[in-house]
């Protein structure tokens, strides 16, 4: 598989640094697409995880390499911090490695939309104002993809290949969480929409979507926790939802598949 040039890439939730960070398929995505631009849009390391438990594996810093690489040969790479990471928010307008630091930014499409790029836990009520549940929410989300990674285990040994996400799936189910994000969508299209930008373009919940709310384009970039997902840019304008899979697992896969599953 040829890389893929986007005119922008967005990626947010990373988690490097916690266990729950997906660094091989991250490297894979990174491997086979490129940009002009690209964004991360918060929680890229999760000093939460750090501050409890030290947890640095050399993907981890592959992944950090990996970034800084791009940007030495040419990608114009905005660091918003997001709320795992918000010290970084100290150094806004600071360049490190060539990666400018900024707490939010106007991107401008090809085809002249302009939308709002933030990360979002500054939309979220619990978050901002209830810190200690947001903590006790990241634990719980911690120990369902732990518990995740061992069914999604049990499933391959059964030669089941599924992407089945465990997390995802209790959050549809759980009717409060089901309202909370709908509610986090809704603060956020009422708070913009009247601020001279066509849409925003975010991270935080772990919801990977675009969607039209009341004219105004909702963009969130998802996470690479349970996801993979990411916002690209083509340059023609448009903006595609990418929902990543490891490309060598893929190829491997198809090798070993009978031929009648091929295409």
């Amino acid at each position: 598989m040829t890389t893929v040039l986007y005119r922008t890439i967005w990626i947010s939730d990373l988690h490097i640094g916690s266990t729950q960070c997906q660094a091989d398929a991250l490297l894979d995505f990174l491997k086979y697409n490129d940009s002009q631009k690209l964004y991360l849009v918060g929680d890229i390391i999760d000093f939460w995880a750090l501050s409890k438990k030290m947890y640095w594996p050399r993907d981890h810093n592959t992944v950090i390499q990996k970034i800084l690489r791009k940007a030495r040969h040419g990608t114009q790479i905005v660091y918003i911090p997001g709320n795992h990471d918000e010290n970084v928010r100290d150094y806004a307008d600071y360049i490190f490695g060539d990666i400018v630091v900024k707490k939010s930014d106007i991107h401008t499409t090809a085809l002249g939309k302009r939308f709002l790029v933030v990360h979002g836990d500054e939309y979220d009520t619990i978050a901002q104002h209830h810190r200690w549940m947001a903590k006790l929410g990241s634990v719980g989300y911690d120990w369902l993809i732990q518990l995740n990674r061992c069914l999604r285990y049990f499933r391959r040994l059964f030669g089941i290949q599924s992407h089945f996400s465990l997390a995802a799936y209790i959050k549809f189910k759980v009717k409060n969480v089901v309202q909370f994000m709908s509610d986090y969508e809704e603060t956020i299209v009422k708070t913009l929409k009247h601020e001279g930008v066509d849409g925003v373009i975010c991270g935080h919940i772990h919801h990977a979507e675009i969607k039209d709310i009341e004219g105004f384009t909702y963009v969130n970039t998802g996470d690479f926790v349970e996801s993979c997902t990411a916002i690209v840019e083509h340059h023609d304008g448009r903006l595609e939802l990418l929902r990543w899979q490891k490309q060598e697992a893929m190829i491997n896969h198809a090798e070993e598949a009978p031929l009648s599953e091929i295409g």
